[in-house]
């Protein structure tokens, strides 16, 4: 919300609880931020300031209030929960890629609906959960080939996509060309690189590109 002193002052002395969690009050004489509702002793107007947030007030230097204990007010914990749960499950997405029983499962693991953690997703990342282990895994498969020399069917189970049809398509989906060609595209750079190091270091370059020692 757009802060109003007055409306905040107003708030703040008659310790609304409709305002609980919406604004936080920092005292300078203390140093210490407060919620609306803090039953410690009112102090001069002249000698607080408002904020919006609990970490607006500590970014500005004051300190969280030990009896009314700002990381309690309405909506901190569940920010403090959506936090955390995204990043959970970015870490079990990163540990199995939704291969253990997909999202479901996922949920499960987490303590939350799919509906919830789909809105958790899509608010902090921009993308479901299977958007996100997909892409996870289609760039994870992406750095295999460049990478490796790994055949791609073993580089498709590597990678997560359960059978090469499937890590064929998602690949060809995702970069519009085959896997084997990005191989040979990433070969092709690396020999250009060497090929500029050999110029730069001054190496003469024979015809097929190798230098001459």
């Amino acid at each position: 919300m757009a802060l109003d002193r007055e409306q905040c002052s107003k708030a703040r002395l008659a310790r609304d609880a409709r305002f609980d969690g919406k604004f936080f009050i920092a005292v300078l004489s203390t140093g210490i931020y407060c919620r609306p509702t803090c039953h410690a002793r009112t102090s001069k107007e002249s000698n607080v300031r408002y904020y919006e947030t609990a970490a607006a007030a500590t970014h500005a230097g004051f300190r969280p209030c030990m009896r009314c204990r700002p990381e309690c007010s309405p909506g901190a914990a569940a920010w403090a929960g959506t936090q955390n749960t995204v990043v959970r499950a970015l870490r079990l997405i990163g540990e199995s890629g939704l291969q253990d029983g997909g999202v479901e499962r996922l949920c499960g693991r987490l303590g939350v609906g799919s509906r919830h953690l789909r809105r958790l997703f899509l608010r902090h990342l921009g993308a479901t959960p299977k958007a996100v282990a997909q892409t996870r895994r289609l760039q994870f498969a992406k750095k295999l080939i460049d990478e490796t020399q790994l055949p791609m069917s073993e580089l498709a189970m590597a990678a997560g996509f359960g059978c090469v049809r499937r890590f064929h398509a998602a690949i060809a989906r995702g970069y519009g060309r085959t896997p084997t060609q990005l191989r040979r595209l990433a070969r092709r750079a690396e020999g250009s690189d060497e090929t500029s190091s050999a110029w730069t270091i001054g190496l003469p370059i024979t015809g097929d590109g190798c230098s001459i020692f």
